[in-house]
Parts: C-alpha cells; structure tokens; sequence
C-alpha cells in the first residue's frame, strides 16, 4: 500500500470547487504578496501599543501566534488525514527528514524574514528573496541532477543578476563599496531564503509520497515548537511574555487565518488543478504584487534600485516562464509536495 492510497481525499471541504484552479492561486499569490507588508504594519502598531513596556506584536509573537490560530483552521480541515494509520507509514527516515525540514522552512526561515521585515524596507525583502528560486534550481541539478532547459537557465541568471543589481545599486548610493554595503535585512533575508531552498529539496528529494495537508500539519507544529524552544533558550522565559495579550491575539486571529491558512488552502487547491506551468506564470506577478502592496498598505517609497532591478527580475521570470511553459506543456495538473515547495518558493514569503 503506498502512503497516498491511505491518505484521505485531500480537497478542503469548505471551498468552492465550481471555480477554476487559476482563481484560487491569484487569490493565494495577492495574500502571500501582501504578508510582508502587513506583518509591518502590525509591528509598527504593536510599537506604538506597549503592553508591560514591550512589544505585542513582535515579530517572534507574530510567528508563534499566528502558526497558532492557522492551525486551529488547518486541523479540523486535515483532521481525516491525520488519522494513527496513516502516520504509521510514514518511515522513520521520512521522520527524520520532516523535522529537520520542518526547522529550516517552518522555524529558521520564517524567523529571519521576519526579523528582515523590521529591519530594512519591504520591497528589499521581496526582491533579494528572489534569489530562492535560483538557488533550488542550482541545488536540485547538483543534488538531484535535473535537467533544465536552456530558457530556464537563462531566466534564472537573468533573475539572479536582478538581485545583484537591486543590492549594488543602494549600497553605492549609501558610499559603500558594492555587495560589501548588505545591510542586517538584506543579510537575514538572504540566510532565511536559503534555509527555504534547502528544504524544499530535501522535501523533493525524501518526501514525496507524504500527502499535502498531512505535511503542512506537521510542518507547521513541528516548526512552531522547535522556534519556540529557541527562542525561550536564547532569550529567557519572558520572551513570550506577552504572547496571550488580547490585543495580540485580535490582529493574529485576522493575520493567521486570512494570510496564513486561507492562502495555504486556496495554494492546495489551485495546485490541484493546474499545471507546473499555470503555477508558474501566476507566480511570476508575485515581485510585482508584494511591491504594490508595500506601496499601499506602507507607503513605501521606490528607489531607482529598486525600478532597474525589479525590471531585470520580472524579465528574469518571464524568461524562466517560457522554458518551464516547453517543458510541461504536456503535463496533468499535479499536486505534490515537490511542487508545492517549489512553487512556493517562486511566490516568495508566505507568511508562515
């Protein structure tokens, strides 16, 4: 018996099947886009309502909180799924790979993107964490020898070279000497996405067969767990002190399940019936989404770094969209844990 013929169907109940695929991913790719710009806005208001002298909403209680009250969406839509039977088939390798997956992308990364998000503007956050899709790309064709086309090469260095010139172009404007001007966001940005990449290929490579509600679940406990026990190690026992403040709680109930687990389910959903291919151009809008919602929602001001090296990104992507478009023009809609992650990874921080 292989690990999905025990699963559960995995379609959400509590979703609208009468619409198309295509729908639910735009839906999912505005929220993910606009989670960066509202996690800054909600530590700005946090800042500007103490409770005890602290921060309410600061970005550790953002994350704990908010994994919080998406898993309480999360489980009961799961809840079949996550059944003693189907545990059990789980291997103890696929054990181990989960938690050390579930570190990395449900722990190390969001931590430091968050930390990024209240350290340097929006925009830069979205735009260096392009750099994540470059590095899956290098890591599978070296650790799990894929083969890519050569528009998706091409795309991906283009991207690449998007991100370069972003960073470069404000460290010359501030006088320092090139990449050597990183700022403390820009550099946490870069070792959260990292840590993303990672574990999207060790989830490529190992996980496979494990269904996708069954592995966001556990994903999701599993890091929020391992970021807490972290945290209370590094920082003391009143790190979390004011992690159950009622005015935390009021703006982590709207974050955690419009962000965080509506835009997780309608991601599942969209994936179910569309293509790699679909995925990918819909994802594609997703530096240009997280932008605008900077603009609106922070007023965040557009450098000419940030015009040029937007430019060079998007072109990137369209590029990379056009080799993955020849590769899996022939394929069925698909929905993996390979996919999944790596589609994530194309539409940047998803809040979580």
């Amino acid at each position: 018996m292989t690990h999905e013929s025990s699963a559960a169907p995995s379609q959400p109940p509590t979703l609208d099947y009468k619409l198309p695929g295509q729908t639910f991913l735009w839906i999912a790719v505005i929220l993910f886009a606009a989670s960066n710009s509202v996690v800054r806005k909600l530590t700005d208001l946090g800042a500007a309502n103490v409770v005890n002298g602290h921060n309410p909403i600061s970005p550790c209680n953002v994350l704990f909180v908010s994994n919080l009250c998406a898993l309480l969406l999360l489980i009961p839509v799961y809840f079949r799924q996550l059944n003693w039977s189907y545990l059990k088939t789980i291997s103890r390798k696929e054990w181990w790979f989960l938690i050390v997956v579930s570190i990395l992308s449900g722990a190390l990364a969001p931590a430091l993107i968050f930390q990024a998000l209240s350290t340097t503007m929006v925009t830069n956050v979205v735009l260096v964490s392009r750099i994540e899709p470059p590095l899956i790309l290098g890591l599978s064709v070296w650790l799990l020898h894929d083969r890519l086309n050569r528009w998706e090469i091409i795309g991906t260095f283009v991207s690449l070279m998007g991100v370069v010139l972003t960073v470069s172009l404000q460290s010359s404007g501030q006088g320092a000497p090139g990449l050597m001007g990183l700022g403390k966001g820009e550099l946490l940005t870069l070792v959260g996405v990292s840590a993303g990449a990672i574990a999207t290929v060790l989830s490529k490579a190992k996980l496979s067969h494990i269904s996708l509600g069954v592995f966001t679940v556990i994903r999701m406990v599993l890091g929020t767990i391992v970021f807490f026990v972290l945290a209370i190690s590094l920082y003391g026992s009143n790190h979390f002190a004011e992690a159950f403040s009622p005015f935390l709680w009021q703006w982590m109930l709207l974050y955690g399940t419009a962000i965080v687990a509506v835009g997780q389910l309608c991601w599942f959903r969209g994936l179910r019936t569309s293509t790699t291919a679909e995925v990918s151009l819909v994802n594609s809008f997703s530096p240009l989404a997280g932008i605008l919602t900077a603009a609106l929602i922070l007023n965040e001001q557009l450098m000419l770094a940030h015009y040029l090296g937007g430019a060079v990104i998007v072109v990137g992507l369209l590029i990379n969209q056009y080799g993955i478009a020849k590769k899996t023009q022939f394929q069925a809609p698909t929905q993996t844990i390979a996919t999944m992650q790596e589609m994530e990874a194309r539409a940047g921080f998803r809040g979580l």
